[in-house]
C-alpha cells in the first residue's frame, strides 16, 4: 500500500506588502509529499525555500491557496487552531536554535511535552537528550552550551513529542563544517528510528542529495523536483 500524502500543497501564494511595494514570495506553489520521505528544499537565497517551509509548518499564513497537513485544512484554522494543529504533528529544527535562555537543556526539551499535557515530560525529555549525546548536560543553560550543543538540544526538543513531520531549516549554517556532519548524522539517524517525515530546507547540494527526493525553487516556483538513489533510512 502506498503512504498516505502528508503535505499537500496547492496553489499557495504569498505576497508581501501592498501596492507597489508588494513582493510575490511564492507564486502558485504546488507540492506532495508522502509520510516517510526525506526531502530536501533546494535554491538560492530569495527562492521562497524558507517562506515555503513557514507556510508548510503553519508559522506563516498563505496569501491564497490550501495546505493540508496530516490531515488538517491549515488553511481554515485560526491562530490558536494552527497552534493545536501544530502540537504533536510537527517538530521544528531552525539554523538559529531559538532555545529559551532561562531554561536549562532540559526543560527546553520538556516544553513541547508540557505545552500538550503530556505525562513524566522530564523524564521523556531526559531520554531523549540522552539519545542526542548530552546526558550529561541536562541541567546546563544555553550559554553554556557550544553551538553544536545548541543544535543537539533543539533536534532533541523537535523530536521528542514523536511527530510524524520534521520540519530543518538550514540546521548546520550556523556550525564549522566538522560539528555540521555530527549535527546532520544525528539528525538522520533519529529520523530513521522514529520514521518521521523530513523536510529540509538548504543552498548546499551535498547536504540535499542526502535526501530520497530534492525539489530546485527559483523566483517563488518550483523549477526541478528529483528523486535520488538515497533511502529514508541512508
Amino acid at each position: 500500500m502506498d503512504n498516505p500524502i502528508v503535505i499537500d500543497a496547492r496553489d499557495v501564494t504569498l505576497r508581501l506588502g501592498d501596492g507597489d511595494a508588494a513582493v510575490d514570495v511564492l507564486r502558485g506553489l504546488n507540492l506532495a509529499i508522502t509520510a516517510g520521505e526525506r526531502v530536501a528544499i533546494l535554491g538560492p537565497s530569495g527562492s521562497g525555500k524558507s517562506s515555503a517551509m513557514a507556510i508548510l509548518s503553519g508559522m506563516e499564513r498563505a496569501t491564497s491557496g490550501r495546505v493540508t497537513i496530516a490531515g488538517a485544512d491549515f488553511s481554515r484554522l485560526d491562530e490558536d487552531g494552527l497552534a493545536r494543529a501544530r502540537r504533536g504533528r510537527i517538530g521544528i529544527v531552525l539554523q538559529a536554535f531559538h532555545l529559551i535562555p532561562t531554561m536549562t537543556a532540559l526543560e527546553n526539551v520538556a516544553v513541547p511535552l508540557e505545552l500538550a499535557g503530556e505525562a513524566n515530560p522530564q523524564a521523556r525529555a531526559r531520554a531523549e537528550l540522552e539519545a542526542v549525546g548530552l546526558g550529561h548536560r541536562l541541567t546546563h543553560y544555553p550559554t553554556q552550551l557550544s553551538g553544536g550543543e545548541q543544535q543537539r538540544v533543539a533536534i532533541a526538543r523537535a523530536l521528542v513529542g514523536r511527530p510524524a513531520l520534521i520540519f530543518a531549516d538550514e540546521p548546520t549554517g550556523n556550525l564549522d563544517a566538522a560539528t555540521g556532519e555530527t549535527i546532520v548524522q544525528l539528525l538522520f539517524g533519529r529520523l530513521a528510528e522514529t520514521g518521521a517525515t523530513l523536510v529540509l530546507i538548504t543552498h548546499d547540494a551535498d547536504l540535499a542529495r542526502r535526501c530520497n527526493r530534492v525539489i530546485t525553487m527559483r523566483d517563488g516556483l518550483i523549477v526541478s523536483d528529483q528523486t535520488t538513489l538515497q533511502t529514508a533510512a541512508e
